[in-house]
């Protein structure tokens, strides 16, 4: 009873939280699209899809290794701050060659989709300020979910996405440019950095010098997940950069706006690498009870992904309703991002719980597969389609699902030193 009563108070803090802070986004989000010319929020779409791609490639599995490392020393303040340093101090390098081959491409982009010089390198300075500090604050929130200090950090989330609501507010309605949606994002990150950073010395002695044993396993886990990491960059924003290479402008800003509306999906994302997946990397290595709490936890998804699906399909018009005029009739488009958003979910939180117990799946496997079957796809299909590219978003969830489920129970069946008992 006790322990029932713990995860209902933790789920009702994090929750209401997380209903406020995804309000907030999602309320952020329509803001942006409602203010920004179609063509304005197709650059802002652009600029934002490779915001996400750089930190994600920045981090190349860092922050999992991280978690892993962390869940070993949790409770002592010293050693875990060891690892938070030693994996700031690798993210920092990554950092500078993910930049040098991003922001080329990313100007290249923006003016491809009838950005000026001028607009397209202020478009491309002001992402880096929000990509710096996403850098670190991953990386802080990590003694504080080990150590489950949910309120402080649900705090800290809380105030960083207040921020940035008042600052679109008051910027984009007399300045509606790509160019300020971005520094605002980028402001409120630095100053939340900074908060958080504060939060996590409660936990973690940050004063600490890298550590080269720690340092080692997370070079050895990379090498392992790298190519995956990589390979999942171009994946999950796959439907991006189809739609800015075949698509027209118009496209690239109709997906972006629904997949602001997908992005409802982050307040479940949140709540499990939150609660959950800390928990899960907690666990003795005992490999029944490892699958057992596996199955539960993807069932859960399941279920939850079907609430919202049939959800969105009820109320697709009023969905659509909200983004406004210049994206309504996309009805069939919406569905399809939604069922795509939710297998990308699953997919995400079975491999970061298999990474959470430091295994990583091959990359040859998951690439190889996966990369064959897109490449049949892109051959036989018109791109230059929103559908048909929502259509490709799909089967690489279910793909990617399937690998990573494939291989949770592979290892969980096969690993030395796992007792069934």
């Amino acid at each position: 009873m006790k322990g029932w009563m713990e995860w209902g108070r933790l789920i009702s803090i994090t929750g209401s939280v997380q209903i406020l802070v995804q309000a907030l986004g999602l309320i952020s989000g329509i803001l942006i699209i409602r203010l920004l010319s179609t063509s304005e929020f197709a650059l802002y779409t652009l600029a934002n899809s490779m915001l996400a791609t750089t930190t994600v490639m920045a981090d190349s599995g860092i922050g999992a290794g991280i978690l892993s490392n962390g869940g070993k020393v949790w409770n002592s303040r010293e050693n875990l701050g060891k690892v938070i340093v030693t994996g700031i101090d690798l993210r920092r390098k990554f950092a500078l060659l993910t930049l040098i081959i991003a922001l080329p491409l990313l100007l290249y982009l923006l003016i491809r989709h009838d950005a000026s010089w001028s607009m397209a390198l202020l478009i491309t300075l002001s992402l880096i300020p929000a990509f710096y500090t996403a850098l670190s604050d991953t990386l802080y929130e990590i003694p504080m979910k080990l150590n489950q200090d949910i309120a402080a950090l649900q705090k800290n989330q809380l105030q960083a996405n207040v921020s940035r609501f008042i600052l679109l507010i008051s910027a984009l309605y007399f300045l509606p440019l790509t160019v300020i949606a971005m520094a605002c994002t980028g402001v409120t990150r630095f100053w939340a950095n900074v908060k958080l950073r504060k939060r996590a010395l409660k936990y973690a002695d940050m004063e600490q010098s890298a550590d080269r044993e720690v340092k080692s396993d997370i070079v050895q886990m990379l090498k392992r997940t790298m190519p995956s990491t990589i390979y999942y960059c171009a994946s999950s924003q796959i439907t991006i950069w189809l739609i800015s290479i075949f698509g027209d402008t118009t496209n690239i800003a109709q997906l972006g706006a629904l997949e602001r509306i997908a992005g409802m999906l982050g307040l479940i994302s949140v709540m499990f690498s939150t609660l959950i997946i800390p928990r899960f990397a907690r666990l003795p290595q005992i490999s029944k009870l490892l699958i057992l709490r596996f199955l539960q936890i993807l069932c859960a998804l399941f279920l939850i992904s079907c609430a919202i699906c049939a959800v969105f399909y009820v109320f697709s018009d009023q969905v659509l309703f909200i983004l406004g005029p210049k994206y309504s009739n996309l009805n069939a488009a919406l569905i399809l991002v939604t069922i795509a958003a939710c297998l990308k979910l699953m997919a995400g939180v079975a491999n970061y719980l298999s990474v959470a117990r430091g295994w990583a799946i091959a990359p040859v496997l998951h690439i190889s597969v996966s990369v064959v079957v897109q490449v049949a796809l892109i051959w036989y299909m018109d791109l230059s389609l929103l559908y048909n590219v929502l259509i490709l978003s799909v089967i690489n969830g279910c793909i990617a699902l399937l690998l990573y489920c494939g291989y949770f129970f592979y290892r969980g069946f096969t690993s030395m030193g796992l007792s069934y008992e």
